[in-house]
């Protein structure tokens, strides 16, 4: 699909409600809920890491188009790439150069649908190295690696607590004690 009806697509979903964000993964529209305090704080705590691990990148909050059907896009919670990587580009940007994306979870009925397996099916179309699921309700860590353009091959899933380093490119390694504090 075009570049320029991508970007009209995504605009068309972009009107945000009050503690409500639109994006569009499969070709439907979905609501994203707006972050409690507890969600905005473990993308803090995760921007420092990446910050103080890889100071060349930064854990943006970028709507970013995904290849899901060509034309969709989203809004992750958090977007690892070189601190310039969306200078110039609009509010969605491509994900090339995005080593990861972050999703933290939300406490809604459709946090399993989108979070757990819609989002991580679109991530791995569009190449996307790294997914990383922190999931609040199981209190535990998910992290997709591997893309073969259809899904990610490897997942690993360890509880809050555990330390993991996150695979290539990305190559951080993330002491998740601080998590239990922010869990369900």
């Amino acid at each position: 699909m075009h570049e320029g009806r991508i970007a009209a697509r995504c605009a068309a979903e972009s009107a945000e409600t009050e503690g409500q964000r639109l994006e569009l993964v499969n070709g439907r529209p979905g609501v994203k809920p707006g972050a409690d305090g507890d969600h905005g704080r473990i993308v803090q705590w995760l921007t420092r890491i990446c910050v103080q691990a890889r100071p060349e990148l930064w854990l943006h909050r970028q709507g970013l188009k995904i290849q899901t059907y060509g034309s969709d896009c989203a809004r992750p919670d958090g977007a690892l790439a070189p601190s310039d990587a969306f200078v110039g580009q609009g509010e969605w940007a491509s994900a090339e150069g995005v080593l990861m994306v972050v999703e933290v979870t939300s406490y809604d009925a459709d946090t399993d649908r989108r979070n757990r397996v819609e989002k991580p099916r679109a991530y791995a179309e569009t190449g996307i190295p790294v997914y990383l699921l922190i999931d609040r309700d199981a209190r535990e860590i998910t992290v997709h690696s591997e893309p073969d353009g259809v899904r990610y091959e490897c997942t690993r899933t360890l509880p809050f607590g555990k330390t993991v380093t996150l695979p290539g490119p990305v190559g951080i390694t993330l002491d998740t004690e601080a998590l239990r504090n922010w869990g369900r």
